[in-house]
């Protein structure tokens, strides 16, 4: 679940600064015991204040945006794996021992 993850990822954070919970909510602006509801999933920070607490734990938050594919020449993705799977069905699910077609350049 992505809340157990905050809390975990904010107390990992810590540990790993070798942070006790009331120096790093005095670097990070907050109580300790606020830091220790965040870490124990009683309370969800803001994003603003997750981003803060580990930038004060000495770590920084990368983010990526990509853009979610709906569509691909204009099949929906759903659509297009129906397609996929129905091909992949005509095909053998073991392959013969020999081959049955005549052999190109022969």
């Amino acid at each position: 679940m992505l809340m157990d993850s905050v809390g975990a990822t904010l107390r990992d954070a810590r540990t790993a600064a070798g942070l006790g919970l009331r120096e790093l909510a005095r670097r990070a602006g907050t109580s300790h015991a606020t830091l220790s509801q965040y870490e124990h999933n009683l309370k969800v920070p803001s994003v603003a204040v997750f981003m803060r607490i580990l930038e004060a734990s000495g770590y920084s938050v990368d983010l990526t945006l990509r853009r979610r594919i709906r569509e691909r020449h204009g099949m929906p993705r759903g659509e297009e794996l129906a397609q996929v799977l129905e091909l992949a069905e005509q095909f053998p699910s073991r392959p013969a021992p020999a081959l049955e077609f005549p052999r190109f350049g022969t």
